[in-house]
């Protein structure tokens, strides 16, 4: 049996809003030592990725540039959930956003916990297949997308050569062919 216990939390305080995650110190109690140490983690809203399937077999991925990186990326639709939103709701909601690809019939591939030293958010991971265009691409002023259609066989390749290299996108596709694997 593990030795490792929760630490608790005693008081936590808001340090920034940067409007889509805020910056908050908590002050938490060691449970072997009783002594109080202060850590810093960001807060956002849950997550989603989906990987779109066509009914051709190629993956449906969004091009775009990332204000982190400074670099563009190759990534499948995703993004935050709005209050109140169901997940597999928000992962459908992004893929037609995004791509202009309405998903076909949606699973989930499980929940992921992108960084627990410093997130408490979850990435809500979906497949869906049979995914057909039916509009246009609706970026906000603040992100600019665009289609790229990948074979699914093409993938491992281009995760491993570093093509695909956001991590939580080749979290869920590496969780998507393994689950495809089954």
């Amino acid at each position: 049996m593990s030795e490792i216990k929760p630490w608790i939390r005693k008081f936590t305080r808001q340090l920034a809003d940067c409007r889509i995650f805020s910056v908050s110190e908590s002050t938490s109690v060691c449970p072997r030592t009783d002594d109080e140490h202060r850590f810093y983690f960001i807060d956002t809203a849950d997550w989603v990725n989906i990987v779109p399937i066509t009914e051709d077999g190629d993956v449906v991925f969004i091009r775009q540039f990332r204000h982190g990186s400074e670099k563009i990326t190759l990534e499948i639709p995703g993004g935050m959930i709005d209050p109140g939103e169901d997940p597999q709701a928000a992962a459908v909601r992004e893929c037609l956003e995004e791509s202009g690809y309405e998903a076909g019939p949606v699973e989930s591939l499980g929940v992921l916990n992108p960084n627990p030293a410093i997130f408490p958010n979850r990435l809500h991971t979906f497949l869906a297949r049979d995914c057909r265009a039916i509009a246009d691409i609706a970026n906000t002023s603040t992100e600019h997308t665009e289609v790229v259609l990948l074979p699914l066989k093409e993938l491992p390749l281009r995760m491993q050569n570093g093509e695909i290299d956001h991590a939580l996108v080749v979290a869920t596709l590496w969780r998507m062919l393994y689950h495809e694997l089954r």
